[in-house]
């Protein structure tokens, strides 16, 4: 699914939660997404639908960089690269969980919006691995970084 394509992502989403929280029976309140980003690009890797979630395309990063993982591991945010404001980054897999499974150590939770005026254009919190359990997250606040789903 490319979400930029979207014109309102943030309905998506939520419908996401909705199918997961139907086939579980569990109330809404109690399911918040996960996004896995995994090592590829190209849509062509994943040629048919998730069972569960969505495969979604169309973030840029603000303010850091994405390092692809390698093999089956997740890649990690890194510092920002020369000259290159909005690198793109990899399909996200989008799943709705329990909230009591959410994972907090390790994981910077990355706003998402839709423009870089950011502001009233807020969509989600996405939820992006770091390099190690030691790195402060901290960091990452305070660089300002953010997903966008237009570079302009």
């Amino acid at each position: 699914m490319w979400i930029s394509a979207l014109f309102n992502p943030m309905s998506y989403l939520t419908a996401i939660m909705q199918v997961t929280a139907r086939a579980e029976n569990l109330p809404l309140d109690d399911i918040c997404l996960k996004t896995e980003v995994k090592n590829t690009f190209s849509p062509e890797d994943y040629p048919t639908f998730a069972t569960k979630g969505a495969y979604c395309t169309g973030f840029f990063l603000e303010g850091a960089a994405w390092e692809m993982g390698r093999g089956d591991e997740q890649g990690y945010l890194v510092d920002m690269q020369l000259k290159e404001l909005h690198p793109v980054v990899p399909i996200i897999h989008v799943t709705a969980i329990k909230r009591e499974f959410k994972q907090t150590i390790a994981l910077y939770n990355c706003p998402v919006y839709t423009t870089t005026g950011r502001g009233p254009t807020f969509v989600f919190t996405a939820g992006l691995q770091l390099e190690s359990e030691e790195q402060d997250v901290r960091k990452w606040i305070l660089a300002g970084v953010a997903m966008v789903l237009a570079s302009e």
